[in-house]
């Protein structure tokens, strides 16, 4: 995390900003969040981040706490202010400052903040080497399509992945892969890419949204069903994608190479296609 973040209208050092204990992200995770990736100093992918989070306010019945367009002007602010070249910016809008009851306070103020950070997310050496994947419980809510901030169903099988020495889970529901704690999931057989449709049960990715209208336009073929982890670790290729790491092969699941055990063709060209895009969009080529 970068030195300046903004909290509620104001642009802070990070160890000046404080929330109240009474705020209902932190009693209750009433709240909802974003990610989006910079590059070249620019916020790419915006469109469809507006488009996301406005949803997942809506969902929870929150309100923006700004125009879109002062949003987007808060995100290059923190970007100037902090120097972030590459990497991406944080945001979370939660229901605000309550007495601790259930039931959604009224006329309330809620509690918008953001902070920057600086990543390598063009040049990510993972996505040379590829990485590992295991499969893990899917323990979530049944509301994954709305960003919430309460993560710790995320977070648990995170680190149950991390303790596996492994890069990401793959969640298992009904014998059925999810996604990823924090990415989308892909598998390619025979050239098709393979991957869960949108539903309550998976958040709509962002990358997903882009690469799959990237395979429809270069003639990729793509099927949107649900696969099982016996599945998966019989498939050509997998890859995953997310805000931050854009899109990276995962060369092993459950300890068991996938293909070759190197990236494929199929992944390799979905990344490429993502990020010529981000380039053009960050005005590099």
């Amino acid at each position: 995390m970068e030195n300046i973040v903004f909290l509620n209208g104001e642009y802070l050092k990070a160890e000046e900003a404080q929330v109240s204990i009474f705020d209902r992200g932190f009693l209750f995770g009433d709240g909802v969040y974003e990610v989006v990736p910079v590059v070249n100093y620019k916020i790419i992918d915006q469109p469809p981040f507006l488009e996301r989070f406005e949803r997942s306010l809506s969902e929870l019945e929150l309100s923006w706490p700004m125009s879109k367009d002062e949003y987007l002007a808060m995100f290059h602010e923190l970007i100037k202010k902090n120097d972030i070249k590459e990497g991406g910016i944080y945001t979370q809008v939660t229901r605000g400052v309550a007495p601790r009851d259930f039931a959604y306070p009224i006329n309330v103020q809620t509690t918008c903040m953001a902070f920057g950070f600086k990543k390598e997310v063009i040049h990510n050496p993972l996505a040379l080497t590829g990485v590992k994947v295991v499969t893990v419980a899917d323990i979530r809510w049944k509301r994954r399509d709305i960003k919430s901030i309460a993560l710790l169903g995320q977070c648990m099988a995170k680190e149950e992945a991390h303790k596996k020495d492994a890069f990401e889970g793959w969640m298992v529901e009904d014998g059925f892969i999810t996604e990823g704690t924090s990415s989308s999931a892909y598998i390619v057989k025979d050239g098709v890419i393979i991957t869960r449709p949108l539903s309550n049960s998976i958040l709509p990715g962002i990358r997903r949204k882009l690469l799959l209208a990237l395979a429809s336009e270069h003639g990729v073929k793509v099927e949107e069903r649900l696969f099982t982890a016996t599945e998966a670790l019989a498939a050509d290729e997998a890859f995953m994608s997310s805000a931050t790491t854009m899109v990276l092969p995962i060369i092993e699941i459950d300890g068991k190479k996938i293909g070759d055990g190197s990236p494929g063709p199929i992944y390799k060209k979905m990344r490429k296609m993502y990020v010529d895009a981000s380039l053009k969009e960050a005005g590099l080529v």
